[in-house]
């Protein structure tokens, strides 16, 4: 089966939208917040350790890269009304995170406005660029960068509870692994279609996103000391080692591929005789 025959089956994308509206659904009854309402933002604390405000900073500089995300990724799947539709639903929740994380910043009294003014116009003077080229890559790679960024927020918010917490964070940091789990499980759903689809070629999409993942790296962007970026890697929420444990055997468990698939077709030698 062909890329676009993969893509745009009439059947397969009856089951996306089932999907989408399923999580569309539960989101709106159950996991709704709002940035300006649901914060006890009068309770930020400005004495938390300031490697966890550098930490907020650099996942808030993630999420300015929006309108790259949203942009360059609806043309590959504008044939498809649920995953057209779940990205602008997507853009929408990611929007508030940076929000949200923006609003802690200055709340807490870790950032100024206009540290934070000359912070975006660093950001949005470089772009993000696709790091698949196709509709599947994508997916893929959207699957496990979710996957990875839950975990990061996750963690974070246990490293802030054990350096003296911050309920204004430690709610804000609730909200957005709600949201970062529920997106991951809809690609994990979007992405399990395909396995059943055409198994060959999702693994095929998965193989490369997983031997070469790498969450979006900035620290060249804020041009930050080796001290800093020291600070941020001894929380250790993100490593090769969760890494392995959490994100590739545990995807690999959760989809039921093996290693071996993973690994692919062993290719023959040649023997020059």
């Amino acid at each position: 089966m062909d890329s676009a025959a993969l893509s745009f089956n009439p059947e397969v994308e009856l089951s996306l939208w089932r999907i989408y509206r399923d999580f569309f659904d539960i989101a709106e009854r159950k996991r709704r917040w709002r940035v300006r309402d649901d914060i006890p933002w009068d309770e930020c604390n400005p004495n938390l350790d300031p490697a966890i405000a550098d930490v907020v900073e650099t996942f808030c500089c993630v999420e300015l890269y929006l309108p790259d995300y949203v942009g360059k990724v609806l043309p590959l799947v504008r044939r498809s009304k649920g995953r057209t539709w779940f990205y602008a639903n997507w853009g929408y929740e990611e929007s508030k995170h940076s929000l949200a994380l923006s609003d802690w910043l200055l709340r807490s009294g870790h950032r100024t406005e206009e540290y934070m003014f000359d912070l975006e116009k660093k950001v949005f003077e470089r772009e993000w660029n696709l790091p698949e080229g196709d509709h599947l890559g994508m997916l893929a790679y959207a699957m496990v960068q979710e996957h990875a960024t839950f975990l990061n927020y996750r963690n974070l918010r246990q490293r802030a509870q054990a350096l003296g917490g911050d309920p204004a964070l430690d709610r804000v940091l609730a909200f957005v692994s709600v949201d970062e789990a529920a997106h991951f499980g809809l690609f994990k759903s979007f992405f399990e279609l395909y396995l059943q689809v055409d198994r060959d070629r999702a693994i095929a999409a998965l193989r490369p996103v997983l031997n070469q993942f790498q969450m979006p790296a900035i620290h060249d962007l804020l041009d930050e000391s080796k001290s800093r970026i020291a600070r941020i890697r001894e929380l250790e929420l993100f490593n090769e080692e969760i890494f392995i444990r959490d994100v590739y055997t545990h995807l690999l468990n959760t989809l039921n591929v093996t290693k071996a698939e993973l690994r692919g077709p062993r290719v023959k030698k040649s023997v020059l005789v």
